[in-house]
């Protein structure tokens, strides 16, 4: 099996791990109106969505380990796509025509990214200088884009989506350079991007948390987004990844981008059930709304079941 298929393989088991996580917290998110640390951390439910996020994290790194940054990164949307069927199934009910749409558009760009973005296992690696630049300036992003104001949504959801993006680039380069068997396993070099991975992920994880509070669509499409933009950047420009087949191929994989960004979109707005909030990083729980109290289904009844309901509760 070459490299790029076992990268795209593993990239889809962690995309359906991904997705069973958010299902979970996506449930927790919907009968919880504090979202607070501590609070998480004392329920159950919480620690089974990180252990199922733990087993798709570990997918994913084997995934970078096989595939490059510019391959493995925009394969994260399939999370979406794995969540439509699942979510259909359980929530006993056919995928929508929207939804179906959705798919296919992201399906089709991302077949276009993964022509264009096929190439050898990466050897190459971020040098701690460079390692420490990217984290300066992503840190710095980050605090512009997590400060007080109008719309903090959208902010937290493209600074979520960064150092998720980011972590998964100094993730590439903790585990070629860990398993480069010329080198120590435990570097110094590796010590440190490692804990910048730590940091990175963990402040990816909590800033989703706060993203969707104020509903699910338009910053759900932006984390999707910003997370291969930010890696894609890195590859391209740090780490020598190159696009195949020239202008062609950088054409073909800005039209496939731009596609599987609108497919992202579409499915980002297709959510059947409105939800109070989500706390994924990779945030499909918007397609995934199973099972929600009966007060999210309120604003869906008409006046006279309404009437109803209230005069048999009298």
């Amino acid at each position: 099996m070459s490299a790029t298929l076992l990268a795209v393989v593993l990239s889809l088991f962690s995309a359906v791990a991904y997705a069973g996580a958010a299902v979970a917290q996506e449930r927790l998110a919907s009968r919880t109106t504090d979202s607070g640390v501590l609070r998480l951390l004392g329920r159950g439910a919480w620690w089974w969505s990180v252990g199922l996020n733990a087993g798709a994290a570990l997918l994913h790194v084997a995934a970078l380990k096989y595939g490059t940054l510019t391959l493995v990164q925009p394969l994260g949307a399939l999370t979406l796509v794995a969540a439509v069927p699942l979510g259909a199934r359980l929530a006993g009910r056919r995928v929508t025509s929207v939804e179906w749409r959705g798919t296919a558009l992201t399906l089709i760009g991302l077949s276009a990214v993964l022509v264009t973005a096929s190439g050898p296992a990466p050897d190459d690696v971020l040098s701690l200088p460079q390692a420490l630049a990217v984290t300066g300036a992503t840190a710095t992003l980050i605090g512009v884009l997590a400060r007080p104001g109008a719309r903090p949504g959208l902010r937290h959801a493209s600074a979520s989506g960064f150092a998720s993006g980011v972590a998964s680039a100094l993730t590439q380069t903790v585990t070629v350079a860990a398993t480069d068997r010329t080198g120590p396993l435990l570097s110094g070099q590796v010590i440190v991007v490692a804990l910048l991975v730590a940091a990175f992920a963990a402040g990816g994880l909590l800033l989703s948390q706060t993203a969707y509070k104020g509903g699910l669509g338009a910053p759900l499409a932006v984390v999707t987004l910003a997370n291969p933009i930010a890696a894609v950047v890195i590859g391209l420009t740090l780490l020598g990844e190159q696009l195949q087949g020239g202008v062609a191929g950088l054409l073909l994989a800005g039209a496939g981008g731009a596609v599987a960004a609108w497919g992202v979109v579409t499915l980002s707005r297709s959510t059947p059930v409105p939800v109070p909030a989500a706390v994924e990083e990779h945030p499909v729980a918007a397609v995934l709304a199973l099972e929600p109290d009966s007060a999210a289904y309120e604003p869906s009844l008409r006046p006279r079941q309404k009437a109803r309901r209230h005069l048999t509760t009298l």
